[in-house]
């Protein structure tokens, strides 16, 4: 069986600014909503997540886990049943089903579900782990929770960026060993240093979650690329490099512009594309299959 790709929102963020944020608002006093963007993968070594979102621990619990800079600029719609975790029970899925998390970077809105996976592998860039524990400014302390990481730091492990296969002119990392050949980390460095895409092939079809590389879709226009103002300066204030975030967005809008089938390319945080690509709307909860109850 080939790997079948599910599309998750695991928590939106709803920051301050509206329309500067999402411009499909029409004030900036409303607060945005904007995806969490995660994948879950069936393959024949069981289920892959990519990134998890917030966390049921982060709901239970925001302030211990979560800085107050970010509950107050992103206030996150915190619920329960649209953490990672429960969207897989939701499926039909055990938690022990999880095999594998593959994560992008270590942000708060990305890895805050790592302990409800107990028995997953943890993947990610060597980089993002080193920068992340380094805790080195007051920005990366509110960024990098290790509240968040708990149980599952003893289950991660590191992946080089370099001395990996070439996949689409980028650099390419196999994490999950040739069992799984299907998935791979795709160093996209600059929103943090050990940020990573992650290629996924089902059917044929490559998607691709670029997770921060960049956050909205109109970014990937070959001739107008575009980004709302309130939304670009969040990614201004949260990048590592912006030489490296502004060469792999161009790296990816060419990437974007030579396929007009067999890729699909996404973020983690743009509304529109993840209701295109799952079919539903950003805080409807994915379908569970007839064969089994909801969890």
């Amino acid at each position: 069986m080939g790997c079948r790709v599910h599309h998750l929102n695991c928590i939106s963020s709803c920051p301050l600014g509206g329309r500067l944020m999402d411009e499909r608002l029409p004030t900036v006093i409303d607060r945005a909503e904007l995806s969490c963007h995660c994948l879950l993968v069936e393959t024949n070594d069981g289920l892959v997540l990519v990134d998890t979102g917030f966390g049921l621990g982060d709901v239970k619990a925001p302030r211990t886990r979560l800085s107050r800079f970010f509950l107050t600029l992103l206030q996150p719609a915190l619920a329960e049943e649209m953490t990672a975790v429960r969207q897989v029970a939701r499926l039909g899925f055990a938690v022990s089903d999880v095999r594998h998390i593959v994560l992008t970077h270590l942000d708060f809105d990305h890895a805050g579900g790592l302990d409800d996976f107990p028995n997953a592998t943890v993947h990610m860039m060597r980089n993002e782990c080193v920068h992340a524990e380094a805790q080195r400014t007051w920005l990366d302390r509110q960024r990098f929770r290790p509240a968040q990481w708990g149980a599952s730091r003893a289950r991660w492990v590191l992946h080089e960026a370099s001395g990996g296969e070439v996949w689409e002119g980028f650099e390419r990392v196999r994490p999950l060993g040739e069992g799984l050949p299907d998935l791979a980390l795709v160093p996209l460095p600059g929103h943090t240093h050990g940020h990573a895409g992650v290629a996924v092939q089902a059917d044929g079809q490559w998607v691709l979650l670029a997770g921060d590389a960049y956050f909205h879709r109109r970014e990937m226009d070959t001739f107008a690329p575009w980004c709302p103002p309130g939304l670009r300066a969040y990614q201004t204030l949260m990048e590592k490099d912006r030489t490296q975030r502004l060469a792999n967005q161009a790296r990816l809008r060419a990437l974007h512009g030579a396929h007009t089938t067999g890729l699909t390319l996404c973020c983690s945080h743009d509304p529109v594309e993840f209701e295109r690509l799952s079919g539903r709307a950003l805080g409807a909860l994915p379908q569970a299959p007839s064969h089994a109850p909801p969890a």
